[in-house]
């Protein structure tokens, strides 16, 4: 068994939270969860942002001092300068030492905060909001909403905002040619803050949207991808699903043939007997499902009439009965309505086979199938008390070939049941002086499995319009965990209209 998470609790049936349990894309309770837009800018890509100002900032000064004789304060303004110039020849040297080809998101708001310290600092020595280049702190605030998350974002905008009203308050003259003074009334100079606070707001917030919009194109591109990525996985797995049925049969006929042998040449009552008849209804079980394997189900046959819910968990847990397990099957309904008739689909009764068989692999006593009916969605739900999900193998279930059954085992059990009823079977060899009869390994279902299962049951199952979750199952403090599969409908992907 393998999947993603705890699907939602719907309010008849309450549970315990799962530690599997995340939240849903669609959902965030707080601006805290607003989705991240990236993971930040690279450290060359800010590098090459601080030598563009470096020069901008640099070519302005000497424009200011040289041609327009502005009576700057120029040793300050170079000091200024120069910080940014540093910081940027330590980034450049970080930059030799890793790869910085790699966004960070915490870098990016370090970086992004000394330039609004930086630029602010500047405009103070150069008159404050009287300078009209002050536009220019709309520029941090805008590459942070774009490409930061919305904490760190709004903390870049915060900065501005007080770096505004600060130089509403305190800075120097706005630098004039030599013997003239230029001084805006302060009004004008409210203005000037006012458009700053309005223009970090909008740009912040346009930015932002944009790049939430971009991100959505994103995922959804990605999502795409993977699912054409693993609808092509399983056309591949389908044409050799067929090449193994044909090329199965005919062992398969050889086997029911031994076997078919050994019954009529064994006592009745026997346990040789007993273990004939085992794999003559094991063997014929195979051949109903390689049959079904290399068969296209036509429009209009029985597959896709409609059946109770009930007996559809009934259908889906009969083959896996006779295993030691106690298979229960359970179906709650909102307010006590009849449960619905449903499609028979065989992409359902596959996926559900295969969750229900991969339950019983691992379950100690107990294996629980329960429906649950509500007014929009029916959600099916798979309960064992085994050891429960791997913490190993999570991050990657529902990938082909991940398994947590022990390779080989069913193999060795197996050759240790055949060497016990040989010997058994053989009363004319003598065994070994003090050697005990090995005790032959009980072999679950299916034991040693590939890790294709679950993979091929998820497909279908979403295929159909469901949702897999998974999670720890019922077991309490010093009982094993157990684990949870649950797949969840829309009530009308499944249900047939009255």
């Amino acid at each position: 068994m393998s999947l993603s998470q705890d699907p939602p609790l719907p309010q008849s049936a309450p549970r315990a939270p799962s530690r599997f349990a995340t939240d849903e894309p669609d959902r965030f309770p707080g601006w805290r969860n607003l989705p991240r837009r990236s993971r930040g800018l690279s450290l060359r890509t800010l590098v090459i942002l601080r030598w563009m100002a470096i020069a901008g900032q640099t070519a302005t000064v000497a424009i200011a001092t040289l041609y327009f004789h502005f009576d700057l304060p120029l040793w300050g303004c170079l000091a200024v300068i120069a910080a940014s110039v540093a910081m940027n020849l330590n980034a450049t040297a970080r930059l030799k030492r890793t790869d910085g080809s790699l966004p960070d998101g915490r870098m990016t708001a370090a970086h992004l905060g000394f330039d609004i310290l930086q630029l602010s600092v500047l405009l103070a020595l150069t008159g404050g909001l009287q300078n009209p280049f002050c536009l220019l702190l709309v520029a941090p605030v805008t590459v942070a909403a774009a490409s930061l998350p919305g904490r760190q974002a709004a903390f870049m905008g915060l900065l501005v905002l007080v770096a505004t009203t600060t130089l509403f308050f305190f800075s120097m003259p706005l630098p004039w040619q030599a013997g003239t003074e230029l001084n805006l009334p302060p009004l004008y100079r409210f203005g000037i803050g006012l458009a700053l606070f309005t223009g970090v707001i909008f740009t912040s917030a346009y930015a932002w949207r944009v790049a939430a919009d971009a991100e959505k194109l994103e995922l959804a591109l990605a999502t795409t991808q993977d699912v054409l990525q693993r609808e092509q996985r399983l056309a591949a797995l389908g044409g050799l699903a067929a090449a193994a049925a044909h090329e199965l049969g005919t062992p398969l006929a050889t086997i029911q043939v031994v076997a078919r042998e050994l019954l009529r040449a064994s006592a009745k009552g026997g346990s040789a007997a007993e273990d004939a008849a085992l794999i003559l209804q094991q063997a014929e079980r195979c051949r109903d499902i390689l049959k079904r394997l290399s068969q296209q189900p036509e429009d209009g046959d029985s597959a896709f009439a409609e059946v109770g819910l009930k007996a559809l968990l009934e259908e889906v847990i009969e083959p896996h009965r006779g295993f030691d397990l106690d298979f229960q099957v359970d179906v709650r309904t909102a307010s006590g309505e009849p449960a619905p008739r449903v499609r028979r689909l065989p992409e359902v009764i596959h996926g559900l086979s295969t969750l229900v068989e991969n339950a019983a692999d691992f379950a100690g006593s107990r294996v629980r199938v329960r429906a649950i009916v509500d007014a929009g969605f029916i959600e099916i739900e798979v309960v064992d008390d085994g050891p429960g999900f791997p913490a190993d193998i999570l991050p990657r279930l529902g990938e082909p070939y991940v398994t947590s059954r022990p390779q080989g085992k069913a193999r060795r059990a197996l050759a240790a049941q055949i060497a016990a009823s040989v010997a058994a079977a053989t009363p004319g060899r003598k065994a070994r002086k003090g050697a005990a009869a090995p005790e032959p390994e009980a072999i679950a279902p299916s034991q040693g499995g590939m890790g294709l299962g679950f993979f091929i049951a998820r497909t279908l199952l979403e295929r159909t319009g469901g949702k897999v979750f998974v999670g720890a199952g019922d077991g309490g403090k010093g009982q094993p965990r157990g684990a949870r599969v649950a797949v969840r409908w829309p009530r009308p992907a499944l249900e047939i209209p009255s």
